[in-house]
């Protein structure tokens, strides 16, 4: 595991909907926190066009979780907004992946993945409908 994939699936639990993560994991394994899932926000920054100086966009609500499995093995969550079952999925899903990869890969962080390409895709064909190409006819020289 790297930090890029761990990155990305963090990120992928995070912006899953709850409820969809609530049903493809529906039994909780056992679990130990390290950090009950608590409320909290953070500060949004944000640059101007992407490259300029940062500035504080304003607050958001999250929710953090850490959790250690029996085998040992810590996973930790921040999702947005104050759902802490979400939270403490999201945790344990991280966890997984840590203790087994391929199985919590194919069971639950694909379906997500997939999901989360079709919204994607969606959402750009239809902005691409609202698209309009500006052409300009050229008049002689005369």
């Amino acid at each position: 595991m790297n930090l890029t994939e761990r990155r990305d699936w963090m990120g992928l639990l995070a912006r899953a909907a709850p409820a969809r993560l609530a049903e493809l994991l529906r039994d909780l394994p056992a679990h130990d926190f390290a950090r009950r899932p608590e409320i909290g926000t953070v500060m949004v920054r944000a640059r101007a066009g992407g490259t300029g100086a940062a500035f504080n966009l304003g607050e958001m609500t999250v929710t953090r979780c850490t959790l250690r499995l029996p085998s040992g093995t810590v996973g930790h969550a921040y999702v947005q907004g104050r759902d802490k079952a979400h939270a403490t999925r999201a945790a344990v899903v991280d966890a997984l992946m840590q203790d087994d990869p391929d199985t919590t890969r194919a069971t639950i962080l694909t379906p997500l993945a997939q999901e989360a390409e079709a919204r994607t895709a969606t959402r750009c064909a239809k902005a691409a409908a609202t698209k309009v190409e500006f052409f300009t006819l050229v008049r002689g020289d005369n």
